[in-house]
């Protein structure tokens, strides 16, 4: 037990010691290696059922969906195509909901 604290290694590596301590530096990620956005994949989806369907709920989660993919963003790019695309069909989606012709058969 005390050849463990008498050793000169850990004396120089502990990191307690405010002139051993090393700032943390994160590990480059390829874009690749990038884990997958799961909420800007279910934001497309709502979206496009949204807009093929016309479902309400469906372009509203898809806005929500990208306020979250947005917020958690990883990759500018990729991630920035995503969530436009997905945004691009929620707001139509949206649009043709309220103020498109209403559906055959449905009363307003």
């Amino acid at each position: 037990m005390s050849s463990h604290y008498n050793s000169s290694s850990s004396a120089s590596n502990d990191p307690r010691q405010p002139s051993s301590a090393k700032p943390f530096v994160a590990p480059m990620v390829s874009p690749q290696d990038l884990p997958v956005d799961y909420s800007g994949f279910v934001a497309v989806i709502c979206a496009v059922a949204g807009v093929m369907f016309r479902y309400k709920l469906g372009s509203w989660l898809a806005l929500i969906f990208c306020a979250q993919s947005l917020a958690n963003m990883k990759n500018m790019e990729n991630d920035m195509k995503q969530i436009s695309m997905a945004m691009m069909f929620a707001i139509m989606g949206l649009m043709t909901n309220y103020f498109g012709p209403a559906r055959p058969g449905k009363q307003t």
